[in-house]
């Protein structure tokens, strides 16, 4: 037997990241926590986030043109929360959370310095969609804490115990599961 449910945002687990945004030559820096992102293109490479126009943070990516994904992590989750149910137009978010605003290598907005990966993003299109508008963003860089690869380059997401949010609530992930193809691959 299954319910029946009017459309709504069912969808989940999402990752929980926090967004950071400004001018960091200016001193302008702002985080803004959002679940709702993901990847949407490898060539270029590009991904969306989906902001309330009522956000601060909102006119200045807008403005800026630029804004930076930073992953989420077990160790960041309290600030992550705090940033999502505070505003910046009232709270220095970095200055609160004792997070440090480090300037981004690909743009000119602040990255979050304790998050493992930031990804620096500049708004290629917005799109209105009702309560939310899409940031369509075209990556520009990527870095990596260097304490999550190994002596082979590879990136091991799984030391940095990343979380994701569904429904109003934090997990933490990690668990091995299998790596793409798994399924298919010949038995020895």
């Amino acid at each position: 037997m299954r319910e029946l449910w009017k459309p709504g945002t069912i969808l989940g687990p999402v990752p929980a990241v926090m967004v950071s945004c400004g001018d960091f030559e200016k001193g302008e820096k702002n985080i803004i926590t959002i679940a709702w992102t993901g990847t949407i293109n490898s060539d270029p490479a590009m991904l969306y986030i989906s902001v309330r126009p009522s956000r601060y943070s909102y006119e200045i990516i807008k403005r800026t043109g630029e804004f930076a994904v930073n992953l989420t992590t077990e160790a960041l989750t309290f600030a992550a929360d705090w940033c999502g149910v505070k505003s910046g137009r009232d709270y220095d978010k970095f200055g609160e959370m004792n997070l440090t605003a480090a300037k981004g290598y690909f743009s000119g907005c602040p990255i979050i310095e304790e998050s493992p990966v930031s990804i620096e993003c500049s708004v290629r299109d917005i799109i209105p969609l009702g309560s939310h508008h899409m940031f369509l963003g075209e990556i520009l860089g990527v870095s990596v804490d260097s304490r999550y690869i190994d002596k082979n380059g590879r990136f091991c997401c799984e030391d940095t115990k990343p979380v994701c949010y569904s429904h109003g609530e934090y997990y933490g992930l990690g668990k091995y599961i299998g790596k793409f193809g798994y399924s298919v691959k010949k038995k020895k």
